[in-house]
């Protein structure tokens, strides 16, 4: 039997501590460290090789998005799993862009947590099936909409051609504060840190027709 090998991501050593011991309770897994911060997992990860990584999307010093993107570079043939008590539903679209292998929430049962990561070291993508329904891709192009409202649309349709923060605010009815926490949600669902980089990928995306407007 050959033995796989996994890491445990999770600022809570007690979560963390849980979720090792059910790994260990399975017959193919072999647990090769705990990290409790992003930094610590990538250099766990870089250490140690892992084939299976358990992460939490929320930790103290990085975004889960971050470290799956970091991950993907150093252990590319990784199983990676969100393992997250937050609401996932806006996490789908960039997650599945990222080629994670599942996102599993932490109320979920052990026992189906192991059928779970059974099925994922087979080869297979998993998710909660309500997660699955609200999935929002587009069924024309086949490129993932990040969940974005019709106002968030707007917004980056505007910003990519150069719009002011006031007049967006302007534009769409809301104080420039309210704008900031508009973009905050953006860059979140978008899995991007900051302006420039959620207008590239926006402009990369059939979201936006290429003309200056919205596709």
């Amino acid at each position: 039997m050959k033995w796989v090998k996994a890491i445990v991501v999770d600022d809570h050593p007690l979560m963390a501590q849980a979720t090792r011991q059910m790994l260990e309770r399975m017959e193919r897994i072999q647990v090769v460290g705990v990290a409790h911060d992003g930094q610590a997992c990538l250099d766990l990860a870089e250490a140690r090789q892992p084939e299976l990584v358990i992460l939490d999307y929320q930790l103290p010093d990085q975004s889960g998005t971050q470290i799956v993107e970091a991950l993907k570079r150093i252990v590319p043939q990784a199983h990676v799993v969100i393992f997250t008590g937050m609401d996932i539903a806006d996490l789908i679209s960039p997650m599945l862009e990222l080629r994670v292998s599942g996102i599993i929430q932490k109320e979920t049962s052990e026992t189906t947590l192991k059928r779970i990561i059974d099925c994922i070291l087979d080869g297979q993508i998993v998710m909660p099936r309500e997660v699955f329904y609200k999935m929002k891709l587009s069924a024309d192009n086949g490129t993932a909409m990040w969940n974005l409202s019709e106002e968030e649309v707007l917004i980056m349709s505007m910003m990519v051609k150069g719009a002011t923060y006031e007049h967006i605010a302007d534009t769409i009815h809301v104080s420039k504060r309210s704008i900031d926490n508009y973009l905050r949600k953006i860059y979140g669902k978008m899995g991007v840190q900051n302006r420039i980089q959620a207008i590239e990928r926006f402009v990369k995306s059939r979201f936006y027709d290429g003309q200056g407007g919205i596709a």
